[in-house]
């Protein structure tokens, strides 16, 4: 796109002629070169950290039906209060943790937090007691919770804000195949019999340790901003910093955070603006299909009467066709410059799949129906929260919206982790209904952003919120802008 045909505040004219005069404007081969630099140097770290996050975090699901829960005597719904408890310093570092990664440097920042829960997670298999179980969860729940929101707030420090969604979904496919890949895993280290550890503590000591090598790996890799990263030349460096300045409207860059200071008036407009409240409940509402179908999904199968081994390998199909939709998902999005249609889109196939797990009494035709639950329900989480990250400007705004729509969002892992109840099994019909409750309602929220985006776009192109110019008083407007214009 070229930027002279873009509107710019009196900011972006500076930026513009500054980028015109060092001969950088508009070179459509140079951008595409640095994003191609930037793909191949940052996503592969992403993807492998989100890739071992999932299956750190879920592979107590695996274990479960490897002896987990017989040989730590666990009882009545005992299992899912150590599934819940992983979420409650998750949800409350959220925000906070956003804000370290500036300091810190998000270039080591998210490979720390790996390496810390990679040592938790590695530790879980030496429990031998419920107290044991609960206080690793906890552990692993604090050390994973600034990753999901901090990556996204990462990747918008070095993309535009329609190049984003690709790369998120990119990252974020690493979740379903996590499914996959860890059953596969699971099922090979699950009958591994040493040392006295028989079976399940081996799914924690192997990925565990697989997840301190490669956070280890990552520190001396990824990059903090542009600015800083090594694999870009100096003019490449400074075209990147002046793209994203132009792309965002005057809104605060990748380059521009180091100047920028923390202030409770970016905290306020992000929490005060109405896509950050409406869409961090929709993400709650979509997480809670998520997150059972990614801890539930090998009960689910069990109950359908195949043995462990055949559950285990049962889980990989639904969970690859998942990592494909992700991608084909991000892509389009991208494409069409569009999420709200999208995440509708996702949300009417994922009803379909409850509703033959509800309706039919044949395995073959509940199988199937999981495999229409992960290809709707898994696209749609990177989907809203690229959709925020787009709406919202400059970086503290952006960093504090973004906490908080991962906060709120996994709250849904407490109605999750209780769906599905020992006792309801083999239909599980309260899970289902409660998931397919979940997906209506957030069709519901999902269409009623879509419109009032629309009308809001609508005012600032006639003009009805230029008063904000002459209100400022050189306050950062950021995605208040009367130019900015929200994503659909």
């Amino acid at each position: 796109m070229d930027p002279r045909d873009e509107k710019f505040s009196g900011a972006d004219e500076v930026d513009y002629k500054d980028v015109v005069g060092s001969g950088l404007i508009d070179d459509a081969a140079l951008d595409q070169k640095i994003t191609r630099k930037l793909d191949l140097h940052i996503l592969p770290w992403l993807f492998l950290i989100w890739l071992l996050a999932f299956i750190d975090r879920s592979n107590i699901g695996n274990a479960r039906i490897d002896g987990l829960e017989e040989e730590l005597n666990l009882t009545g719904n005992q299992f899912n209060v150590a599934l819940t408890v992983f979420y409650i310093l998750y949800i409350l570092i959220d925000i906070p943790s956003n804000w370290i990664l500036k300091k810190v440097g998000g270039g080591h920042y998210l490979p720390l937090l790996a390496l810390a829960w990679g040592a938790v997670g590695t530790g879980m298999g030496g429990i031998d007691s419920y107290g044991a179980l609960i206080a690793c969860r906890l552990l692993l729940g604090a050390c994973e919770g600034g990753l999901f929101g901090g990556i996204i707030l990462y990747l918008s420090m070095f993309y535009k804000r329609h190049k984003v969604m690709f790369r998120l979904g990119v990252f974020y496919c690493a979740a379903p195949l996590s499914g996959a890949f860890g059953g596969l895993l699971a099922t090979g280290l699950s009958q591994i019999n040493y040392h006295g550890y028989n079976g399940w503590p081996w799914i924690f000591f192997v990925e565990g340790a697989i997840t301190i090598v490669v956070a280890a790996v990552a520190y001396f890799f990824l990059p903090h901003t542009p600015g800083s990263a090594k694999f870009l030349t100096p003019e490449e460096q400074q075209f990147a910093a002046n793209s994203l300045r132009i792309d965002l409207h005057g809104a605060t860059s990748a380059e521009a955070v180091d100047e920028e200071h923390f202030s409770w008036q970016a905290v306020r407009q992000a929490l005060l603006n109405v896509n950050t409240i409406v869409m961090s409940i929709n993400f709650l509402l979509i997480l809670v299909p998520i997150y059972s179908f990614s801890l539930f999904l090998p009960t689910i199968i069990s109950a359908l009467g195949y043995a462990n081994v055949q559950a285990q390998l049962l889980t990989v199909p639904p969970n690859f066709l998942a990592f494909l939709c992700v991608l084909l998902g991000a892509y389009i999005s991208d494409k069409i410059k569009m999420r709200g249609p999208m995440i509708a889109g996702g949300l009417l196939i994922a009803a379909i799949g409850y509703i033959m797990q509800l309706a039919s009494d044949k395995n073959g035709v509940k199988y199937a129906g999981t495999f229409f639950i992960a290809a709707g329900a898994f696209p749609c989480s990177p989907l809203i929260t690229a959709w925020l990250s787009n709406n919202l400007a400059p970086h503290y705004v952006r960093a504090t919206g973004l906490g908080l729509i991962v906060a709120i969002g996994n709250c849904g892992a407490f109605i999750a982790t209780f769906t599905y109840l020992k006792g309801d099994g083999p239909d599980y019909t309260t899970g289902h209904s409660i998931n397919l409750g979940a997906i209506g309602i957030s069709f519901i929220l999902t269409m009623g952003n879509i419109f009032y985006i629309k009308w809001e776009n609508k005012a600032r192109e006639t003009g009805k919120r230029d008063y904000r110019l002459a209100r400022a008083g050189g306050e950062e407007l950021g995605y208040r802008h009367p130019e900015f214009r929200y994503t659909v």
